[in-house]
């Protein structure tokens, strides 16, 4: 049960990322996913010391953490962040 919240909430965080980046028409739900879990596990490096671990802090940081990669991941392809 936990694996399934685990996705769910991945693809949200994925989902919400990638449109504030403007990637959302290029992504599929599956690259969602992995944006989500990816990009939590980033921010839960960079920032979870600062915002917490659960809670609204930790949705916060798997969030900033995803938009981050999406930032890179666009800077990787095209040569600048949209």
């Amino acid at each position: 049960m936990d694996l399934i919240i685990f996705l769910i909430v991945g693809g949200i965080i994925g989902w919400l990322a990638s449109i504030v980046m403007r990637t959302d028409a290029q992504q599929g739900i599956i690259l969602n996913v992995i944006v989500g879990i990816v990009g939590s596990f980033i921010g839960g490096v960079l920032f979870g010391r600062t915002l917490g671990g659960g809670g609204l802090g930790g949705w916060i940081s798997a969030f900033l953490g995803a938009v981050i990669l999406l930032a890179i991941v666009n800077l990787v392809r095209r040569g600048a962040v949209r």
